[in-house]
């Protein structure tokens, strides 16, 4: 039987080891931390019996995810739980605009601009599992779809910026910069569309739900899966250089290019090693988890019935503070996100009192304290919030990647979601798995298709490994 080793545990190596595990090859996982999950984790961040998700909370791209729903993951304790509304966009003077699954109920709420919305997600959304076997994988493939392919990069190519210009209210496109920033990279660069639109298309498809009992459910539910094939997990184990590892036919690494080539040293070849140490690393969030008695008071009605709120103000407003931070200025007015997943999962609750996440997308290495610049925003769109939060929680640039080293410099994402790298990520190569190294691969969120809790890059690492061992 064949062996394998995956360093990290996130639910890109968690994915890698269990398609390892189920093509009958022995699998260990080492963690170095002492919990298992990366940034699927959760846990009592400001007071007992609040759950808070440490870093992801709302998953739209998991609820989509071929990999994930390929696994029957319930029968491992995963449930999806969905609120009223998916997202909400508050705009001064109590006006909203609101997503919610159905594309016709969406459509109806952007007045005069509900049919251009709907022409351009509805047949993205009517052929997402073929849309998502495209995009969910390298660039570089032979499509098998390439109709609709050529549908999707026709809007994901130009500027969001310009893409936005196809509405006439605010409303609209307000809405659509807010799914655009989650790529956290200037909304005026070209490709800047393409998480935007993905977000919308899963939202219409799948919803964005969150995982019932804490994002710490989904990595639980892998683990089920990888100790029922065989795997085996052993945390607190840190892995400094490739000896560290043992004697294993075949080695994923779920790390950040840095980090990997650290790891790896002199056995990288040279030109995959330049590559990974000029890997370009974005933006950082800052995030602030709040107690709030009874909730936040939004102005508009419908977010307080949201899963998710995006606080950011204009289309103008959300793509000036996008370019600020990418030019390492501090925004006085930054884009937030906003997690109300108690709606759909009222256990993570104590009483009145409610876990709500926020975060806001911050300058590399951000060393400022953003709390107050963030309750402020909140603030706009919530007057008389301070007054019910009775407890916070910070974790700042450098809080992230203290406890999870691939997220350098706060980048959550593993890496700017640049022109390039949105082609060409970790580097240019025809295994974009590959570390050059025969056996070795890198399967962590800087590897196609990038970030987000799917565990895509991991599954597709793992098959480029199962091919290095003659099982694919």
């Amino acid at each position: 039987m064949s062996n394998a080793v995956v360093v990290g545990s996130g639910p890109n190596g968690l994915a890698a080891a269990v398609t390892l595990a189920r093509a009958g090859v022995s699998v260990t996982v080492l963690e170095a931390e002492a919990e298992l999950g990366g940034g699927t984790r959760s846990g009592e961040l400001t007071l007992p019996g609040l759950l808070h998700d440490h870093c992801s909370a709302i998953h739209p791209t998991g609820a989509g995810s071929p990999f994930l729903r390929s696994l029957d993951l319930a029968a491992h304790g995963l449930h999806w739980a969905f609120p009223e509304i998916d997202l909400t966009h508050p705009l001064e003077g109590g006006d909203s605009a609101v997503l919610v699954r159905s594309l016709d109920d969406t459509a109806a709420g952007l007045g005069v601009d509900g049919p251009s919305w709907r022409r351009l997600f509805g047949p993205l959304t009517d052929h997402y599992d073929a849309l998502s076997d495209e995009i969910l994988r390298p660039i570089a493939h032979l499509p098998r779809h390439p109709l609709l392919l050529a549908r999707f990069g026709l809007a994901a190519l130009p500027p969001a910026t310009l893409l936005a210009r196809r509405w006439r209210t605010e409303r609209a496109r307000a809405l659509f910069a807010g799914l655009a920033a989650h790529a956290i990279a200037p909304l005026s660069h070209p490709a800047s569309p393409a998480v935007g639109l993905v977000q919308g298309v899963l939202a219409h498809r799948h919803g964005w739900p969150v995982a019932r009992g804490g994002s710490r459910a989904i990595t639980a539910a892998l683990a089920d899966v990888l100790r029922q094939h065989g795997g085996v997990v052993e945390t607190g184990v840190r892995v400094s250089t490739l000896a560290d590892i043992g004697e294993a036919d075949t080695v994923l690494l779920d790390l950040s290019p840095g980090n990997a080539a650290r790891i790896l040293g002199d056995r990288l070849p040279p030109r995959v090693a330049r590559a990974y140490r000029a890997y370009r690393h974005g933006p950082a969030v800052f995030k602030v988890d709040l107690a709030v008695h009874g909730g936040v008071p939004w102005r508009d009605e419908a977010s307080r019935r949201a899963g998710t709120v995006h606080v950011g103000g204009t289309l103008a407003e959300i793509a000036h503070a996008e370019r600020d931070i990418a030019r390492g200025r501090m925004p006085a007015r930054p884009f937030v996100l906003v997690g109300q997943q108690y709606l759909a999962d009222p256990t993570r609750s104590a009483g009145d009192l409610h876990p709500v996440y926020a975060y806001a997308h911050v300058p590399h290495g951000y060393l400022g304290d953003a709390t107050g610049v963030v309750l402020d925003q909140l603030e706009r769109f919530a007057p008389g919030l301070r007054e019910r939060v009775a407890a916070t929680a910070v974790t700042s640039p450098a809080g992230f990647e203290r406890t999870n080293a691939n997220y350098v410099g706060g980048d959550v994402i593993t890496g700017a979601n640049s022109p390039w790298q949105l082609l060409a990520r970790p580097r240019l190569a025809r295994d974009p798995y590959s570390t050059g190294i025969p056996g070795v691969y890198l399967c962590s969120a800087a590897t196609p298709p990038g970030a987000g809790v799917h565990g895509m890059c991991g599954h597709h690492a793992a098959r480029s490994a199962l091919r290095h061992l003659g099982l694919g």
